[in-house]
């Protein structure tokens, strides 16, 4: 379907005055090129300067059959006949032909001339190009330059070469037939002029369809036929040999046994890889020149084929296609390679409707026209289609904006932007009427028409009036011969009018629409068209005081399509948001425009409520005034009262009355109750320092009920800044309140946001060390969280985290024992004990017994005793990885038992029993025997007789009054005795011993031999 509204496109017209018909028209490089019905010259008009000065004329070499202009290389392609042959030829440097007789140069492609261009490159050249069938069609690609030339059942690809002056010197003179090249004609080179240059790259051979027109843009090759288009991807690739045997299984000889029977389908698209399936062979003929570019490749993109009976409305002669283009989109901060577009769309049309597809990122159809009347031509631009019937030229909007859009942007079609979809119906713009059109053409924002009324459009007219009053015969004499001055012709360039007025006009167009009725459709849409017009405008290069005016008008436009999609249905309402987001309002001027009328019924429009939620449920650094607050906890108390506690919890709503919302909160209360409901009273009766009705309804609840509450709306204890997951939390005043009232709760709904992955663990520690408690309950808050996760990584950081503190907390307390003012950190009690966190957390490990011989409990403070044991518990427990927390314990010293200790746990973790057993035996022998038994079990027990004795042994012989050794030893004798058969355990006696010391041991030992 498509929309029909009255906007006016065009700004201004004017006549070209030309002495002779035109017969072909082309545009381009600012200038409107002529060709006067079979004649041999062309004209070339300026478009860029009022009144459409000449600015030259040459002589074509044929009479010209079809001219091309190619903006890369500024040079004219022409198909020209003489004495019945077919020529191909391309003009550059045709600019300098502003005096009719300057010199003209001659010659065949890839032949450079040796003269004044080669010296200076200041003439004009006239490029022979030879081909091997005749040429039907042209086009040159406007991103390479690059000509392909289609004939019968082939298509050539020239490649745009600029041969640079100081190496066609260098060539000159190197070649045996230049050495007769003089002085005086060498010395002229011009090192900095470039000559233009064709160099034929690739030849495809495609024997099943007779081409009518071709097109050629980034490596697209469109071709045309009566009722087929195919469009094919050329790229270069460095092993084409698959490609090629891709491409040979469709050149089989089924297509000669076809020949007698010609099938015909009603109606065919075939997109992408299924476009092989069309029944088109295609084979590539290398030229053997491709040394830049490598050999080529081809694939299938699209194949349409059209019935003639399958248009209604046009006769079977009439059915054609026409206006085969391909155009491209660049963009103005596009990140892709400069030198390719960033979308590639084919356009192509029947008498009644065209087909405009996107082909770049997967080939999709975007939109198809339905003419009111039949089409001679149309051309299609960035902004608008142009096409023209017998009696009018009109203007449809596209899609090409939207298309490049997405994939400029990717946050389009998300909560964050939005554009009208690639899919939306299309509008015509009002028709300007002319008579008898011909031909459009179109550059920049002029559109050039063709216009001529011949004889036999007077005479059927005249036949036609003749034939209205059936009773009048027909008398007279033999009209007369139609003069010359009766085939009226005309050229007309009209003006388009500027992105900004258009704009402007389709807004105050849909105003009309709005006013009758404020959710028409026809607003929606007419203001969706002006922003995909605005956006086509922005994508491109334009100057800093338009791009302003541009980017104004665009938040207008999104705010005015806020406007219509917050009042729409509930099926397109979420789009309210997002243009809302784009046009930079406030939320107090969105409220403003949402207020309902006063003659209105007092509701509020779904889209405006589903933006408001959004809004609010964003973390946000920005906060609504009092005023704007408190209307919005009075929007949703009309609207949505069960969303009021989700609305006070916002960061945004810190300014609301907290009476006004209290009473609302009261009264949703006897509707029913809920913990986050409970909650928010009691943050609104913190507010008004009613700490009564605070504590009576923070006492409904059990603590582990609250803590569901927090994680149901962690907003009440925490608020998120703009940045989201990755930004600093910041505590809420009732988190500031229960860090002195109720740390314990805190804790655990901090634990709780963690475990549910509301809250990430940096964001928690920059909460509690805002909250100025990092020192006692961020360690609380990483000990409970240790008990409650089981992600290893969460673990191990944590372990890490823990081990740390606890080494300050025992450096700290070394050198400040028993003198830290009551009301320090380190003197208040962590919320779990050392004893708590071994019975409750699997990471803490029960304490060695030998580690309480060395650290007896009256030695140390309370705080320094419970760091100690909490650090000795995690190298007691499984998960502390010792390389990870070694170099923490080197600013310890193992002069204190305490010091001595934790590099001892250390050590023996690292499975280092031997220096362990020499240096407990050092600092304190009274605590090797418990030593022993814990940990020279196993696979350790033969150190029992290899290591601990011997030692054991050797330190009595020093010192054999020491008591504590000689108990020790006793010890380890009994252990030996009971593990050891009597030969082996008399082997390692020592020989000085004492015999009636040892005799006891080894008689035990020899007994229980014999009883076993």
């Amino acid at each position: 379907m498509v929309h029909i509204y009255n906007c006016h496109p065009f700004t201004s017209q004017q006549i070209i005055q030309v002495e002779q018909e035109p017969g072909l028209v082309c545009c381009g490089g600012g200038a409107l090129f002529l060709v006067a019905t079979g004649g041999c010259k062309v004209e070339a008009y300026s478009l860029d300067q009022d009144g459409c000065p000449l600015l030259c004329r040459f002589a074509t070499m044929g009479t010209a059959r079809s001219i091309q202009h190619s903006k890369i290389g500024d040079y004219l392609v022409t198909i020209e006949e003489k004495n019945s042959a077919i020529y191909l030829r391309a003009y550059t440097n045709w600019r300098y032909q502003v005096e009719e007789k300057a010199r003209v140069g001659v010659r065949l492609l890839g032949h450079l001339l040796r003269g004044a261009s080669v010296r200076g490159g200041l003439q004009m050249e006239i490029i022979e190009i030879p081909l091997s069938e005749r040429p039907v069609a042209t086009a040159c690609c406007s991103v390479t330059g690059d000509l392909l030339v289609g004939c019968s059942n082939t298509l050539v690809l020239f490649a745009l070469r600029r041969q640079n002056q100081q190496d066609l010197n260098q060539q000159n003179l190197q070649s045996p037939s230049n050495t007769s090249l003089s002085q005086d004609q060498t010395s002229g080179f011009n090192p900095n002029v470039s000559i233009l240059d064709f160099e034929r790259s690739v030849i495809l051979h495609l024997p099943g369809i007779t081409l009518k027109q071709v097109a050629l843009c980034a490596g697209y090759v469109a071709v045309q036929a009566e009722l087929d288009v195919l469009v094919l991807k050329l790229d270069a690739a460095s092993d084409p040999k698959s490609q090629e045997e891709s491409l040979d299984t469709h050149q089989t000889d089924h297509v000669e046994d076809l020949i007698d029977f010609l099938l015909l389908p009603k109606h065919q698209e075939l997109l992408s890889n299924r476009a092989r399936d069309c029944g088109i062979p295609v084979s590539i003929e290398q030229t053997g020149l491709e040394t830049d570019r490598g050999q080529y490749t081809v694939s299938y993109v699209l194949h349409r084929h059209f019935a003639p009976d399958f248009f209604q409305g046009c006769s079977v002669e009439e059915t054609h296609l026409h206006s085969l283009q391909l155009h491209p989109l660049f963009t103005a901060n596009q990140t892709m390679c400069l030198d390719e577009p960033v979308c590639v769309f084919c356009f192509f049309s029947l008498p009644n409707t065209g087909y405009l597809y996107s082909l770049k990122g997967g080939v999709e159809l975007l939109s198809a026209y339905q003419y009111p009347e039949k089409v001679l031509e149309a051309v299609l631009t960035d902004h608008l289609l142009h096409v023209i019937t017998k009696s009018a030229l009109q203007c449809f909007t596209v899609r090409c904006a939207a298309v490049a859009a997405r994939i400029e942007d990717p946050y389009i079609d998300t909560t964050m932007r939005a554009c009208p979809p690639c899919s939306m119906e299309v509008c015509a713009l009002r028709m300007q009427l002319f008579i008898g059109l011909r031909s459009v053409r179109v550059y920049g924002r002029h559109v050039v028409l063709l216009s001529a009324a011949d004889a036999e459009t007077l005479e059927e007219t005249e036949r036609n009036t003749q034939r209205r009053s059936l009773s009048r015969k027909w008398t007279g004499s033999v009209p007369k011969e139609t003069s010359g001055a009766g085939h009226g012709w005309n050229l007309y360039v009209v003006d388009m009018v500027s992105p900004i007025d258009l704009y402007h006009e389709m807004v105050e167009y849909s105003q009309s629409y709005a006013e009758t009725d404020p959710q028409a459709q026809s607003s929606r849409h007419l203001l969706s068209e002006a922003h995909l017009l605005l956006c086509a405008s922005l994508l491109q290069p334009t100057a800093q005081t338009d791009r302003r005016q541009l980017e104004e008008a665009f938040r207008e436009n999104c705010a005015q399509l806020g406007d219509c999609f917050s009042r729409g249905s509930q099926k397109d309402c979420h789009l309210a948001l997002p243009y809302y987001r784009m046009s930079g309002l406030s939320v107090t001027d969105i409220i403003a425009r949402n207020r309902p009328l006063p003659s209105s019924p007092s509701s509020y429009s779904p889209g405006f409520l589903f933006y408001l939620k959004h809004y609010l449920l964003e973390e946000t650094d920005q906060s609504l005034s009092q005023e704007s607050a408190d209307e919005v906890i009075d929007i949703f108390s009309q609207s949505e009262p069960s969303y009021l506690v989700n609305v006070c919890a916002s960061p945004a709503m810190v300014h609301a009355s907290p009476a006004h919302v209290l009473k609302l909160l009261q009264d949703l209360e006897d509707t029913g109750w809920s913990v986050p409901l409970t909650i928010t009273m009691a943050t609104m009766a913190l507010r008004l320092n009613d700490l009564l009705q605070y504590t009576q309804l923070m006492s409904r609840h059990a603590e582990m009920l609250l803590v569901y509450g927090f994680i149901e709306e962690s907003r009440l204890l925490l608020h998120r800044g703009s940045g989201g997951q990755h930004t600093h939390t910041h505590p809420t005043p009732l988190a500031r309140h229960l860090t002195h009232s109720q740390p314990g709760l805190l804790v655990a709904a901090m634990v709780a946001l963690h475990e549910n992955n509301k809250v990430q663990l940096e964001q928690a520690d920059h909460m509690f060390k805002e909250l100025g408690c990092e020192d006692y309950l961020l360690v609380d808050f990483w000990e409970a969280v240790l008990m409650a996760s089981s992600q290893e990584a969460v673990i191990q950081e944590i372990l890490f985290r823990l081990a740390s503190v606890y080494v300050d907390r025992l450096t700290c307390t070394h050198t400040n024992t028993h003198s830290d003012p009551p009301h320090t950190p380190l003197s208040r009690r962590s919320l779990k004990s050392a004893d708590d966190l071994i019975n409750s957390c699997s990471h803490y490990g029960a304490l060695y017994p030998w580690l309480t011989i060395l650290t007896p409990l009256y030695t140390i403070s309370f705080q320094h005793q419970e760091a100690l044991h909490k650090l000795q518990s995690l190298l007691c427990g499984p998960s502390l990885s010792v390389g990870s927390v070694a170099p923490l314990l080197e600013c310890l010293s193992e002069e204190t038992m305490w010091g001595f200790s934790l590099h001892l746990l250390c050590a023996t973790r690292r499975g280092q029993y031997d220096s362990s057993i020499e240096k407990l035996l050092d600092h304190c022998p009274q605590a090797i025997t418990a030593y022993a038994n814990h940990h020279l079990q196993d696979q350790n027990m033969a150190l029992w007789w290899l290591k601990l004795l011997p030692e054991l042994c050797k330190r009595t012989r020093a010192a054999p009054d020491n008591s504590i050794l000689l108990a020790a030893l006793k010890e380890t004798l009994v252990v030996v005795s009971m593990e050891m058969n009597p030969i082996e355990f008399l082997e390692i006696l020592p020989d000085d011993g004492t015999a009636s010391y040892f005799l006891p041991h080894l008689l035990t030992c020899s007994q229980r031999h014999l009883l076993a």
